[in-house]
């Protein structure tokens, strides 16, 4: 089997990822709206502010898009309305619907299997029929695709996005709640965290990692049994943080991420990515192209009972 499928290395000799925080001093950057605001008698107290993962803290729909289609291609997963005899393969158009429209791996493999036929592969020999038999074929090509997500993130090549370790500095040194709500599983997540710079400056590696030591918490797709856009994770996040859900701010990329918030009650921002800016954001509360210039005085604002005056 590749080399990709080989047992990630253990986490256990690390740095624990959540302790005790050590805030990081930020630099002063020039604020620039994106909408004027106009406030009014505040209801609301900024207590947490909550980040998505992917789009949101890094920009990785690409890699995980690439990790589907090699598990595919691993399996020789082909679907019976393809017209072509190769196996399946996302593109990155497609790709960018299917993930604006469902969360969470196995949900978007169900979805596009009942849509377009459950496959052959080298998985069992014949069409999986049974609701036991299509959950083993999703459940393994899940499992490969993560592990094979998880290769292509300890390349290293995988960057923050604009502002978003800055804001998260802020937010601690203000004494707010920090937590990430992610729909990908726990370990592809943390992966993530860790890597988010490679390894080029040692130094800066830990300034990273004790970012993340101080979250107040953190949750993945696999600590909840619904996906985004249900609003769960986010409802379980307000609970495990000891805040009312009215006290929170979320920074989502894309609508699903938006109506999982909104739903818990939660006002939402969205940093939007070139997969997701032409969906419609009418229900946040502002919407930046990336958080390069937001500062947590703006977000502060916004959660005060705020009107966007267009």
């Amino acid at each position: 089997m590749a080399s990709f499928l080989s047992a990630p290395p253990s986490l256990s000799s690390r740095t624990p990822l959540f302790s005790l925080f050590k805030p990081i001093p930020s630099f002063s950057v020039a604020t620039s709206r994106s909408r004027r605001l106009v406030l009014t008698a505040s209801a609301r107290a900024l207590q947490a502010l909550i980040f998505d993962c992917d789009g949101v803290i890094l920009e990785s729909e690409h890699l995980h898009r690439q990790a589907y289609n090699d598990a595919f291609a691993y399996f020789n997963v082909r679907c019976p309305s393809s017209p072509s005899p190769a196996p399946l393969d996302w593109t990155p158009e497609f790709y960018d619907e299917l993930q604006n429209l469902i969360g969470g791996g196995k949900p978007k493999m169900r979805w596009y299997f009942k849509e377009h036929g459950w496959p052959t592969s080298t998985i069992s020999d014949s069409v999986p029929e049974s609701d036991e038999d299509r959950a083993n074929l999703v459940d393994i090509l899940q499992d490969w695709k993560t592990e094979r997500y998880k290769e292509i993130i300890r390349s290293g090549t995988v960057e923050p996005r604009p502002g978003v370790l800055r804001l998260m500095d802020e937010a601690k040194a203000s004494g707010r709640k920090l937590a990430v709500c992610s729909a990908a599983t726990k370990s592809s997540v943390v992966l993530c965290l860790e890597n988010l710079i490679g390894l080029r400056s040692l130094v800066f590696l830990v300034l990273l990692q004790e970012r993340f030591q101080g979250l107040d918490c953190f949750l993945a797709g696999d600590d909840v049994k619904e996906k985004k856009p249900d609003p769960m994770i986010y409802v379980t996040a307000a609970k495990k943080l000891g805040v009312s859900e009215k006290d929170c701010l979320v920074v989502e990329d894309s609508v699903i991420g938006l109506q999982a918030a909104t739903g818990a009650g939660m006002s939402c921002v969205i940093s939007y990515t070139s997969s997701t800016a032409s969906q419609d954001f009418t229900a946040a509360a502002a919407i930046y192209p990336d958080l390069s210039n937001v500062r947590l005085a703006d977000l502060e604002a916004l959660l005060g009972d705020v009107v966007a005056a267009k």
